[in-house]
């Protein structure tokens, strides 16, 4: 089902001719492969959602290109709209965009400007439904009358109704409990199981990111800094705190002990990748 994205020098200038102009991404290149997670980080201002919102076609180039597939998002207009039903874009606070009168009629929305016939977008509604976690039985309620984590599963299955192929989360998890939290990674996990989907996740929590991500972007003032799996990236620890990020408390927590003299690998970046360094030492220690 999916398909390769690919960034081609990609740069965005905002305000352009006046004194406020700005350039917010720089000459950015990079392909997201099918299937594959990636994890978006950088400091705020770094440039994060700028590039997001010029993956399915919201904001257009300064310069550069966008290529779903091996072709142009902007090639034609019927292309650029097809991007959009493609490439799936789940902003920050989505539940901020609810608007329909029920939860039904939200999550049907998309689907419906697709063009889907009745019976289609009916059963898109209960498999999204599904997926995030949201009972029937809330169908025919008004969205407005839920709490904060039910409406946030409504706007995420709002968009993945459109069952696209690449979905983008912006901060999927912000302003949520840890069990909320857990809930949703876990929802974002099903849907790319099931449908081999690519996921590009926006976050600031660098462990969400390490447990999730194939691999990583860190953005620096609207470059691509750093990119590489999770243990190339948050082995560059200097580097990271020195862009104002830090590393996953495991990661840490190496750092911590190897300063103390314990010889531990600190490219670990999982409690289980961890655990089996210090069983390891442990064992070590007590056959010697």
């Amino acid at each position: 089902m999916s398909v390769s994205i690919e960034v081609k020098n990609l740069s965005h200038t905002y305000s352009v001719g006046t004194p406020f102009e700005h350039e917010a991404i720089h000459a950015l290149n990079f392909t997201v492969q099918p299937g594959e997670f990636l994890g978006i980080i950088g400091h705020t201002g770094s440039g994060k959602s700028t590039l997001i919102q010029h993956l399915n076609g919201l904001l257009k180039p300064t310069q550069g290109d966008v290529l779903l597939g091996g072709q142009s998002i902007w090639r034609d207009k019927k292309a650029t709209r097809e991007a959009r039903f493609r490439v799936g874009l789940v902003f920050q606070y989505p539940e901020y965009q609810l608007f329909e009168e029920t939860v039904y009629k939200d999550i049907a929305f998309g689907p419906k400007n697709m063009g889907l016939d009745a019976d289609e977008v009916r059963a898109r509604v209960h498999r999204a439904a599904g997926f995030v976690g949201v009972p029937e039985a809330l169908l025919e309620v008004s969205p407005f009358d839920l709490s904060g984590g039910q409406k946030r599963r409504v706007a995420i299955a709002g968009v993945i109704a459109m069952e696209p192929e690449i979905v983008i989360f912006d901060e999927p998890t912000a302003g949520l409990d840890p069990a909320g939290c857990a809930d949703i990674l876990e929802n974002i996990c099903a849907y790319r199981r099931a449908n081999n989907a690519t996921i590009i996740m926006v976050s600031h929590s660098m462990d969400d990111v390490a447990k999730l991500a194939d691999r990583l972007l860190v953005l620096r003032d609207g470059a691509i800094a750093l990119s590489g799996a999770p243990g190339e990236v948050f082995a560059q620890a200097k580097c990271l705190r020195e862009i104002g990020l830090e590393v996953p408390q495991v990661t840490q927590l190496l750092l911590e002990l190897q300063s103390l003299g314990v010889p531990v690998d600190t490219a670990a970046y999982t409690t289980q990748q961890a655990l089996a360094q210090l069983l390891s030492l442990k064992e070590g220690a007590a056959n010697a």
